[in-house]
């Protein structure tokens, strides 16, 4: 989908994702594609996970050159991030900080 990828990681209930983006396609779409063949493979993993899906929504954060090999020792430190912080509890933060009207009521499905 001409979104090269640079760091994939997470923990328990979440993942996160570092790429470049496509100049070509929008965001929805790289990700409607990227749930859609990512659960399709992750089913074939196991048969306890047949029933697995991902959630509706997602976050989307742009990231400054500059700021790449932060983000991606980040993703790749999640364990250990997550001993002193929860998931939902860092991503309300990170709304909270940088101002993003969010209503919590849709945001863990």
């Amino acid at each position: 989908m001409e979104c090269p990828t640079i760091n994939v990681g997470g923990y328990l209930d979440h993942v996160h994702l570092l790429a470049m983006m496509s100049r070509k396609l929008p965001l929805i779409k790289v990700m409607q594609e990227l749930k859609a063949n990512s659960s399709k493979w992750i089913k074939t993993k196991n048969r306890s996970l047949s029933d697995f899906y991902w959630q509706d929504g997602y976050g989307a954060f742009s990231v400054g050159f500059d700021q790449i090999s932060i983000v991606s020792e980040y993703i790749s430190n999640q364990k250990l991030h997550h001993q002193n912080q929860t998931f939902q509890q860092e991503y309300v933060q990170l709304l909270t900080d940088h101002k993003i009207e969010f209503d919590e009521r849709y945001m863990w499905d």
